[in-house]
Formats: C-alpha cells, structure tokens, sequence
C-alpha cells in the first residue's frame, strides 16, 4: 500500500496543529497507510511542546505585539520559531513495520530519511548517537538550544529539531528543518532572560540549510529531495493526496482548541 503524501502547503500555525492531530487520530482509529507531510506556518509563529510553561519559556508580550502567533503542540520537546524553515510531518499506526515501537528508535528511523533527502542537496547531516552533548542551560527552552539523541547535526550544529506523540495505535512526529536561521531574533522571542553569551551560543550550535549550500534553494526543491529521502531510505511507494473530508470535518473542530489561549497558556496539569 501507498503511503500518502501531503506535499508543501502554507496555513497559519493553529490549522497546522490541528491538521496534523487530525491526521493522527484518523490514522490511528482507521489503521491507514502512513502519511508524510510538508509545510510552513504564515504568518511567523512559535510553537510551545505540549509540557512546557508559556510564559516561562516565550516572551509572549513581544510575540503579541509583533504579530507572532503562538501555539501549543500536542507533542512533547521544546518551544520552535517557525519563520524561515519547512516543517515535516509523519503519522504512521503501529501496523507500520518501517518504524520501531518507540520514541528514539522512530526518531533515528525518520531522521536517516530526512539525512538522506538534504544529502541530495549537498548536505551531509549526521545522526547524533550519544544523547544531549552539552550541558543544560536556561535556553534550552528552545528547541534548537541542545541536540538530542537521533536528531541531526551538520559540522556538529543542529540543522533540524523535532517532536513526537505516541498513544496506542501510533504516533505522530513532526520538526523544523531550518533554511536560515537568525540567532538574534529567536532569542529576543524565545528566551525571555536574554543575554550575549546565549545569542552567541545559539549561532555556535544551530546551523540551516541555507548556511550550509552556496546558494539559497527554493522550498519545493527542498521538499522534493525530501520525499525521494524518505522513498529511498524505506522503499516505499508515495502517492500524493489531499485530506479526506473526516479528516478537514475533525480539523475544524480542532480548531476550537488551537484558537484558545486557554490551551496554550495552561500548563498540562490544567488541561489534561
């Protein structure tokens, strides 16, 4: 069977949350075939994992005041900008026999595919096998702040941070590759205690797509290098699609809680 690809697409970050929950809980209930899915978010967001404190960790205020949207997952990790990169998405229901039945093992799975497709763009990305390398600090509330184990670093800078979900039945993982990255600006967003030495060490361990070839390379060449990652990586067979209608019905139902500020300001214990 076909997996399904959803290829790139722009929404803001509050459809995009709830697409890919949408997803989930159709693959899940329905045993579908796996879904792979590209996209951004517009206009600019952060995204906040589903256990993180809101405004301990995001200046929220200053997102608010420039236009910056800000969502919580339903995925665990840290908060993510989403301004310039591509997002992935992978549902897959535990009848897939291409994944491990757990977090690091689906983590390493998904990011020798993502390896493979940057690769194609000239790109080598290697897989981190040891854990966190650095010691933990106040900006690890943001995503990119520390690799961990089976994310991909290039020349030892992070290139790609993601975020899983598994209940019975599957999972749903999604990430950020980033195409340029401005250390600056993420802090001023993310880290509310901003200082020197942390705007300095982000642009010492976070690297972009665009850093790392000679010139810029549109998203959907990006996307494309993707799929043939993933189709090469797993010998599998992609079929592009849209959603089905259950799937965009239980999307704009989920929508009433992406568009809450109560969902994303609560911490878990409120809302659970």
């Amino acid at each position: 069977m076909a997996w399904r690809l959803l290829d790139f697409q722009y929404h803001n970050i509050f459809e995009n949350m709830a697409i890919d929950e949408a997803i989930f809980h159709e693959t899940i209930k329905n045993k579908k075939a796996p879904t792979i899915r590209f996209y951004n978010s517009q206009p600019v967001a952060i995204s906040i994992g589903y256990f993180q404190d809101a405004r301990k960790e995001v200046n929220i205020e200053k997102c608010y005041s420039a236009g910056i949207d800000v969502a919580r997952r339903i995925t665990g990790g840290k908060a993510v900008f989403h301004f310039d990169e591509i997002t992935y998405s992978v549902v897959a229901s535990d009848h897939e026999k291409s994944f491990q039945p757990d977090i690091l093992g689906t983590y390493k799975v998904i990011s020798k595919c993502i390896a493979h497709g940057l690769a194609y763009l000239g790109i080598k990305a290697d897989l981190l096998e040891s854990g966190r390398i650095l010691p933990e600090r106040k900006s690890e509330a943001y995503c990119f702040s520390v690799p961990s184990k089976n994310e991909l670093l290039v020349n030892g800078r992070k290139i790609c941070g993601s975020a899983q979900v598994r209940r019975r039945g599957g999972f749903l993982q999604h990430g950020s590759l980033l195409l340029a990255f401005d250390p600056a600006k993420t802090a001023d967003f993310l880290l509310p205690l901003r200082t020197p030495e942390q705007i300095k060490r982000l642009r010492e361990t976070v690297t972009s797509v665009n850093d790392e070839i000679d010139s810029p390379v549109d998203v959907h060449e990006i996307c494309f290098q993707l799929k043939k990652g993933f189709v090469d990586e797993l010998g599998i067979d992609l079929k592009e699609e849209t959603l089905t209608s259950t799937e965009e019905t239980l999307q704009n139902k989920l929508m009433e809680k992406y568009n809450n500020t109560s969902w994303t300001m609560q911490n878990k214990n409120i809302f659970d």
